[in-house]
């Protein structure tokens, strides 16, 4: 069976065609690999701008933390005031 095989490539056009066959084979995992590249670019790119999103929240909500009345009486005051 080997040696048929061996035999059979050793022709010219079944040679050929082995080789036509293995560049479309590389091409066709080459672009299989480009989509798949593609695929992890994008999800990393949603992952950050999920992950912008949320530090921008936090960041506003640590701004508005720092702008709270720190006792009752400031808070009062701001009340009287009309900061409100």
């Amino acid at each position: 069976m080997m040696a048929w095989i061996l035999a059979t490539l050793a022709s010219g056009p079944a040679r050929k065609a082995l080789g036509l066959l293995l560049a479309a084979i590389t091409i066709a995992l080459f672009l299989l690999n480009l989509r798949r590249a593609g695929e992890r670019a994008g999800r990393l790119a949603a992952r950050i701008s999920t992950s912008e999103r949320t530090h921008e929240i936090q960041r506003q909500m640590l701004d508005a933390a720092s702008r709270r009345p720190r006792s009752r009486d400031d808070l009062l005051d701001r009340l009287r005031g009309g900061e409100f």
